[in-house]
C-alpha cells in the first residue's frame, strides 16, 4: 500500500482530532473536535458554531494543524480550513449526538462546517503486525547499540 493511501485509511479510523489554529494574539490554540467526515482525498469536515473562537481565528489565518492519536497510531496534518455554509452537507453529515451543542438540531442557524484541506500529512503506525515488526527491529537495534531503521510502512511523510 502506498503511503498516501495508508495515511487516508488511518485518518478514516479516527472519530476525534485536535484542531490547532493561530489566535488573534499569535498563540497556537488547540481544541478537541469530533470528526464529522473524512473524504477519500484526505479532506476533513468538522461541525462548529459560527460564533466560536476558531472561526474568528480562521478569519485572520486559515492555516491549521490537525492531530489524531490512538493507542498505537498517530496522524498529523497541516493545511487550510474554510468555513462552509452548506445545508445539504450538514444534512449528510449530521449526528444526533451534536444536539448537545445545537439543541435546535441540524436546522440551527448557529451551525457551520469547517472543511480542512490538508496539504501535508504524517503518520506513525505501530499497530498490529507493523507494531510487532517495529518491536523486533527496535529490540535488535538496542542489542546492537544502534537506532532502528525507519519503516515506511510504519511511518511516512506525505504530500496531499
Amino acid at each position: 500500500m502506498n503511503a498516501k493511501k495508508k495515511l487516508i485509511d488511518l485518518i478514516k479510523d479516527f472519530d476525534t482530532a485536535m484542531l490547532v489554529t493561530r489566535s488573534h494574539d499569535g498563540l497556537l490554540d488547540a481544541r478537541p473536535m469530533a470528526i464529522a467526515g473524512a473524504e477519500d482525498d484526505g479532506q476533513l469536515w468538522f461541525v462548529t458554531d459560527r460564533n466560536s473562537g476558531k472561526i474568528a481565528d480562521l478569519m485572520l489565518e486559515e492555516g491549521v494543524a490537525v492531530t489524531m492519536q490512538g493507542s498505537n497510531t498517530f496522524v498529523s496534518l497541516s493545511g487550510t480550513a474554510h468555513a462552509v455554509d452548506d445545508r445539504a452537507k450538514i444534512d449528510e453529515l449530521w449526528n444526533e449526538a451534536w444536539k448537545v451543542w445545537f439543541p435546535e438540531g441540524k436546522e440551527s442557524q448557529a451551525i457551520t462546517l469547517l472543511r480542512i484541506e490538508p496539504s501535508h500529512g504524517e503518520y506513525w503506525d505501530n499497530s498490529g503486525l507493523t507494531g510487532v515488526k517495529y518491536l523486533l527491529n527496535a529490540g535488535k537495534a538496542y542489542l546492537q547499540g544502534e537506532r532502528p531503521e525507519k519503516d515506511v510502512e510504519a511511518n511516512a511523510s506525505v504530500s496531499l
